[in-house]
């Protein structure tokens, strides 16, 4: 990643270094190894070595990932962008063990996870059940009102399968912004956070064979309001503690 200042509004995403002390990423990353121990429902995927490579369900399951998020720079960016009103609606894991690592094509993110996903609505489409949740296809409307925060629990190098951003196509589910060939390359610490709209194109390769790295990201996605249209429900809103 060069050493451009990337703006949210403009390019669809941003760095927010050392938001979350190593600390803290310590402590998260013991409870995810406690946490995922068992085959709990959250763990959507698990190799042949018993690594977790993905989980969901993770607001049911573990209270530390709905407080990380709750102090600066992380509270105060959310409250300028999403407005007073916003809460914490979905939380994913991901990792690229040594020895399962895997390849994400370029795409955006348009599913959220509601309530009931069998009503008729001209705003949702799609409707999918993941991991007992069920889930639906948001339209741009709504999806231009949702951040995601993408909390790194590793350093990530080119050994790892580093995400990679298309800058300025989050302006709509049909927007190629700047084109595969300006794709920046997020490289981060452990405690760096990548901030970004989930209309933005992004994809990320496999990890370097022979690496010992993980990749463990905790995937966090916020709402600006907890009305949806046609009587829909989040699945989860979560709302700030702190005042």
């Amino acid at each position: 990643m060069s050493n451009v200042e990337w703006n949210l509004e403009r390019d669809g995403f941003r760095i927010l270094p050392r938001a979350v002390d190593v600390t803290i990423i310590d402590r998260l990353l013991d409870v995810f190894e406690t946490a995922f121990d068992d085959d709990s429902q959250s763990v959507q995927a698990r190799s042949s070595k018993g690594y977790v490579y993905a989980a969901r369900n993770l607001l049911d399951s573990i209270p530390e990932v709905t407080l990380v998020w709750q102090k600066d720079p992380m509270l105060g960016l959310l409250r300028e962008v999403l407005g007073d009103g916003f809460g914490l609606v979905r939380a994913l894991f991901f990792d690229k063990p040594p020895e399962r690592t895997w390849n994400l094509p370029w795409h955006k993110d348009t599913s959220i996870s509601v309530k009931d996903n069998s009503a008729s609505s001209p705003s949702f489409s799609r409707p999918t059940v993941k991991a007992g949740v069920p889930h639906v296809i948001a339209n741009d409307d709504l999806l231009r009102r949702i951040l995601t925060l993408r909390i790194h629990l590793d350093d990530v190098t080119d050994e790892n399968g580093p995400l990679r951003v298309i800058p300025r196509s989050h302006i709509a589910s049909e927007c190629e912004g700047l084109g595969v060939d300006h794709a920046v390359t997020i490289y981060a610490n452990a405690g760096d956070v990548l901030v970004m709209r989930p209309l933005i194109s992004h994809s990320s390769g496999a990890s370097i064979a022979g690496t010992m790295r993980h990749r463990r990201i905790l995937h966090l996605e916020f709402a600006a309001t907890e009305k949806l249209p046609d009587g829909y429900q989040w699945h989860d809103y979560i709302r700030p503690s702190i005042i």
